[in-house]
């Protein structure tokens, strides 16, 4: 059972952090395992999106940083608190590390939590990212050439895509090695296969554009981890904002 006060809560706590604590708790159950008298270590790898939390109600109540609760607000709401609060509360004893890497944050924590898996830092582990936008009644100015939709729709993939739109959402994973998974009978969804990370350096448009070389070499050193070949795989779930391609 997971306890807070009151003001701690509903004032002082990110809602990001609140909700991230809560959905890993949820994963946990829903893999048919109790934090409590599980044995094994299990790691948190995770990340965060932006604060608006305390941008828009935190940062402007003086008062409320400068009584006795400052010290535990600033910890509800700064996100290198985000997985070890996770371990903390829930009584997790494998290592807990908070991934910032942007877009890709979630599948980083999930790559790195495998890492400490193989290398046996933890016997489980929970992967994951959220980000959830605190106005949740608010718009964007579109300008030319940014990231942002001139009409509100997002149209990954297609010859009509001119932007992408603001979202939130939070996604966890339990992860176990797959001998384990096997022997303790658990429901397995999906197996990882492999991961690998790369970075492009400045040879593309821009920061915040991708390259082609650095894709291609980055899914080459997957798949040649995985053992596998390119043409056996039948699906490809992508990150895809939705940006005007150019031509």
């Amino acid at each position: 059972r997971i306890e807070f006060s009151g003001r701690e809560f509903a004032l002082a706590m990110d809602p990001q952090q609140r909700i991230f604590l809560e959905c890993a708790w949820e994963a946990l159950e829903n893999a048919g395992y109790d934090c409590q008298r599980c044995g094994d270590r299990m790691g948190v790898y995770a990340g965060v999106g932006l604060n608006q939390y305390w941008v828009f109600q935190i940062a402007p109540d003086r008062q409320l940083l400068e009584s006795a609760a400052g010290y535990q607000t600033v910890i509800g709401n700064e996100k290198d608190f985000l997985t070890t609060r996770v371990s903390y509360q829930l009584n997790l004893k494998g290592p807990s590390l908070d991934i910032q890497t942007a877009c890709s944050t979630s599948l980083v924590a999930t790559s790195l939590a495998c890492q400490s898996l193989l290398s046996y830092q933890c016997d489980m582990a929970l992967a994951g990212g959220i980000t959830i936008h605190a106005l949740q009644k608010s718009g964007y100015f579109y300008q030319e050439g940014g990231i942002l939709s001139p009409d509100g729709h997002c149209r990954a993939f297609d010859a009509k895509a001119q932007g992408t739109v603001p979202g939130s959402g939070v996604g966890i994973v339990v992860l176990k090695r797959l001998e384990d998974a096997l022997a303790d009978g658990d429901c397995i969804l999906a197996v990882t296969k492999s991961s690998a990370i790369n970075n492009d350096g400045s040879m593309k448009v821009g920061y915040t554009a991708p390259s082609v070389e650095g894709q291609a070499e980055v899914i080459a050193e997957a798949l040649a981890l995985a053992g596998i070949e390119a043409d056996s795989i039948s699906y490809v779930e992508a990150h895809g904002t939705g940006t005007r391609a150019n031509s």
